[in-house]
């Protein structure tokens, strides 16, 4: 079995967001980078599969060569090989195309992708990249058994989960549940030693039409501060609640 993990390269959370030229674009001076946490729980899955079922695993991201620390994680914690398209991933569909692509002449049987990135949620992408190759596509997965072509996974719905049977070839929305965090896979030094010697091949990106681009970024206004309200005093309490927050 061949399996792809598109890995994105997502500012860590712990990371000071800003913005420059008016706001226009993202600032990543000091910013420290790292595998999208989705991804990384479809990663750790795939690696579960190349140890017990002998399958193949590839990483592939669009980016640039600051992504390529990045991908040589993934290696380290066991890929096989990676991809990576020359290209900056403007949007969603550019992005989805790009991998299309590469699914495409690959043959992969199995591709996992994260549900979303952590830093635009767009959750487009794994549905996309189906919709494009014509391919099963399940979304929000947080358990998947392979025997054969034959697959039977489980996704979140509202309020539970749902058993789904299907075939390959299937692209996944992955996420927590997938793995839990507690099976993610730390490198260690043997493992980032012979990612080093670990094929990362650079193609270059298919033409395609940008749909869409960001105008403007702006961040979340700052908490206000609390005010506190004695417990008596229901009347200023609901006074409050009403005409400043606003919230009954």
């Amino acid at each position: 079995m061949k399996i792809l993990v598109c890995i994105s390269h997502v500012p860590d959370t712990t990371s000071k967001i800003n913005f420059t030229n008016a706001d226009t674009e993202f600032d990543t001076n000091g910013v420290q980078y790292v595998i999208n946490p989705n991804d990384e729980f479809g990663l750790t899955r795939a690696i579960w599969f190349q140890e017990q079922q002998g399958a193949t695993v590839t990483v592939v991201n669009v980016g640039g060569p600051e992504t390529e620390p990045t991908l040589r994680k993934a290696l380290a914690i066991g890929a096989n090989d990676a991809i990576r398209i020359n290209a900056t991933p403007t949007d969603g569909f550019f992005v989805a195309k790009q991998l299309a692509e590469v699914i495409k002449s690959g043959a992969y049987d199995l591709v996992i992708a994260g549900k979303e990135s952590l830093d635009y949620n767009g959750g487009m992408v794994p549905g996309m990249i189906a919709g494009i190759l014509g391919y099963n596509f399940l979304n929000s997965c947080i358990d998947i058994t392979v025997d054969g072509t034959n697959i039977k996974a489980v996704r979140e719905i509202d309020g539970g989960k749902e058993t789904i049977s299907t075939s390959l070839p299937l692209i996944i929305g992955g996420q927590k549940g997938i793995v839990e965090e507690k099976d993610l896979r730390i490198p260690n030094m043997r493992g980032i030693m012979t990612a080093r010697t670990k094929s990362l091949n650079v193609v270059e990106p298919i033409a395609v039409a940008i749909n869409t681009k960001a105008v403007k970024f702006e961040k979340p206004a700052p908490k206000s501060a609390i005010k506190m309200i004695s417990p008596d005093n229901l009347d200023e309490l609901i006074n409050l609640l009403h005409n400043e927050a606003k919230v009954i």
